[in-house]
């Protein structure tokens, strides 16, 4: 990505000035649960993953951020001063742009800028209620299928380099219970089981 994302002169200065541009590993954590929020990222390149993670450690996979996007969570605990409540994860090897907290307010004077936050916030939250409507309306077994869709998007590639754990880990379920709808999956040919691998086998 370029940073073609915004068009205001004054604006892409200002971004050139303060914020920082960082790389990030492919799994590399980029923001723990408890962190003191002190920037904002815009995915430049790569994807990061978003995760939600309570004081008892367990987790549940939000959504992705493609390059151009931000994380409302990151703004929300910004803007109120708040820890952060989200583990955000290279999905694979990644740059983003850390905007310190204190000009995400100041911009708003930028019309563009405006406009950007606003549209994440409402994206972030559509986002949110597929995540509700399928924890709270949808089989396990859907809910995997649409984890595992959202993985292999954000990696570009259908096969994924994964342990049953970790997806048992970011589903907030056990370990043998992916297994079994993994292995239900491959027998229905929908997906294809190595050895902490899973190809996807059907399109979305």
């Amino acid at each position: 990505m370029n940073d073609t994302i915004f068009t205001d002169k004054e604006l892409i200065a200002e971004i050139s000035k303060y914020a920082r541009v960082k790389q990030i590993d492919r799994e590399e954590v980029l923001i723990e649960p408890g962190d003191d929020i002190v920037f904002v990222p815009i995915v430049r390149e790569g994807v990061l993953r978003i995760v939600r993670q309570n004081e008892e450690g367990r987790e549940v996979f939000l959504y992705h951020l493609y390059p151009g996007q931000t994380c409302a969570m990151a703004i929300n605990c910004c803007q109120g001063n708040k820890k952060s409540t989200v583990k955000a994860i290279a999905e694979e090897d990644a740059e983003v742009w850390q905007i310190p907290v204190k000009m995400v307010d100041e911009w708003f004077k930028y019309q563009e800028w405006k406009t950007y936050i606003n549209s994440t916030y409402s994206q972030r939250f559509a986002e949110l209620l597929e995540v509700i409507d399928l924890i709270a309306f949808s089989n396990m077994d859907k809910q995997l299928w649409h984890y595992l869709q959202q993985r292999a998007r954000a990696s570009g590639v259908k096969k994924l380099q994964i342990t049953h754990q970790s997806i048992a880990d970011e589903l907030h379920t056990h370990r043998e219970v992916i297994s079994r709808l993994l292995r239900s999956m491959e027998q229905k040919s929908m997906l294809l089981l190595g050895r902490n691998t899973i190809e996807l086998l059907e399109g979305e």
